[in-house]
């Protein structure tokens, strides 16, 4: 199963009462994050069978725009097993879940998604080798015994260098020399 992991982009300051704090959108900087990393992963020709996200507000906004650049068009789905503080055991039942699928997309939080990430990557021996910064993206392959290979990273700073590049590059070279 190819497992791409997805943090979900920038949403601005935490909220101290929790049932405020899951209905926090993403801010301005966090919809272009998604808008840029879709398009990334798009131009990746990244494709998966279902988009899973966490319920909260700006996980569930992060999957939608990220889906729609990479043009994924069946029904997002929700679980709790992405929540920030869900254990890996929901999160392997999850993957049990959805294992008959080629490849799927997890939406969700720190400090759980780095720890589901890091356990995956060394095999249940370690819940901090990896470091998803928000808007971040990861593709896994993980194997029918649950090894896994991490085969990219990819952060919004290095999607807002391409773009950068890629703005500076297609710009007509007016000086003469």
């Amino acid at each position: 199963m190819i497992l791409y992991f997805l943090r979900h982009a920038s949403a601005g300051q935490h909220k101290a009462n929790p049932l405020q704090d899951d209905k926090r959108p993403l801010d301005a900087q966090g919809i272009q994050q998604c808008t840029e990393m879709g398009r990334v992963l798009a131009a990746m020709d990244v494709q998966v069978d279902a988009i899973i996200s966490s319920p909260l507000k700006r996980a569930t906004q992060t999957a939608s725009l990220v889906g729609n650049e990479i043009g994924h068009d069946s029904k997002l789905q929700t679980s709790a097993a992405l929540r920030p503080n869900a254990s890996f055991d929901s999160f392997r039942q999850l993957l049990t879940k959805y294992s008959a699928l080629e490849a799927i997309m997890v939406v969700g939080h720190n400090p759980s998604m780095n720890q589901f990430l890091s356990l995956l990557l060394s095999g249940g021996t370690s819940d901090d080798v990896s470091d998803l910064k928000k808007g971040a993206a990861a593709r896994v392959d993980v194997s029918g015994n649950r090894s896994a290979i991490l085969k990219w990273c990819i952060t919004p700073k290095i999607v807002r260098a391409i773009y950068d590049a890629s703005a500076t590059s297609s710009r007509p070279n007016t000086e003469r020399k």
